[in-house]
């Protein structure tokens, strides 16, 4: 209905409480939805490169050598820990690692290429070699090297033991006194069995005789790995004894062998004195 003036006349105001209804015009996102898309997106993101990040980061770490050689001694420090408790599982790992150690020292002193050493839980650990020393003088340097220093490691937790008074040191030191002159057995794979390749390859027979002794008196699966395995590389040499390549690596000057020889029975000589020494333990 339309008034005098031909207009409509204005609507009535809305009754008490009631409520009014207006018309909004819908807000558009500021730039578009391109914009708010790449908002929403920001932490997923943001996410994504942390985890890029963090995957390099593993990577790198696993690059190194000294990762594995890490994880392995964690792993063999808990399972030494499991029967003699976590202080003597820890030195124990150490003397082992000073121990290969030695070997590495000597290996990489002579040129050779040795990677970092990786530990084995009940069976010790073990170092990679790219190639073989290039004679039995070198070979024997090698394998005296690590007693030396595990002999030199073994004796520090003596010298410590007797200045704190200390039981768990002392009998660390015993244990790697035992450690040290048990590798000197002159059979392959034993670091004294690479020692007495400059003195003769013959003295291989007397660590056979010996460690198949021990096999058969105290049978356990360490010795018998050991009386394997050495059996079957000593074949192995027994085969080539006839090549040049086998008379070239063996052979040895008449000081080199004195030197040697010196070396050998008198780190084994140390080695039992300091043995006998530490025999009585207090508990």
């Amino acid at each position: 209905m339309t008034n005098i003036w031909g207009e409509d006349p204005p609507p009535p105001p809305p009754p008490p409480g009631a409520y009014e209804l207006r018309h909004y015009e819908p807000i558009q996102p500021q730039g578009g939805l391109r914009q708010l898309l790449r908002k929403l997106a920001a932490p997923f993101i943001f996410l994504g490169a942390l985890l890029a990040k963090f995957k390099f980061l593993l990577f790198a770490l696993f690059k190194l050598k000294f990762v594995a050689t890490a994880l392995t001694m964690l792993a063999s420090i808990g399972a030494y820990a499991l029967f003699f408790g976590w202080p003597f599982a820890v030195g124990f790992v150490v003397l082992i690692f000073v121990h290969e150690m030695g070997h590495v020292i000597e290996l990489r002193r002579q040129g050779v290429k040795a990677g970092a050493p990786l530990f084995i839980p009940f069976l010790g650990a073990m170092i990679g070699m790219k190639q073989m020393p290039h004679n039995a003088w070198k070979e024997a340097r090698v394998g005296l090297a690590g007693p030396i220093l595990g002999s030199v490691g073994a004796a520090a937790c003596w010298l410590a033991g007797w200045q704190l008074d200390s039981n768990l040191l002392r009998a660390l030191a015993f244990v790697g006194f035992f450690l040290n002159l048990f590798n000197l057995l002159p059979f392959l794979p034993l670091d004294g069995g690479r020692a007495v390749a400059a003195l003769h390859p013959a003295i291989w027979g007397i660590g056979l005789v010996a460690v198949a002794g021990l096999a058969f008196l105290r049978p356990n699966p360490i010795l018998i790995l050991i009386l394997v395995f050495g059996a079957m590389e000593l074949w192995r040499r027994w085969k080539a004894r006839h090549t040049p390549e086998y008379a070239d690596y063996y052979k040895v000057t008449i000081p080199q062998r004195a030197a040697i020889a010196t070396t050998y029975f008198g780190l084994a000589a140390a080695l039992a004195f300091g043995m006998y020494e530490l025999r009585n333990i207090p508990h």
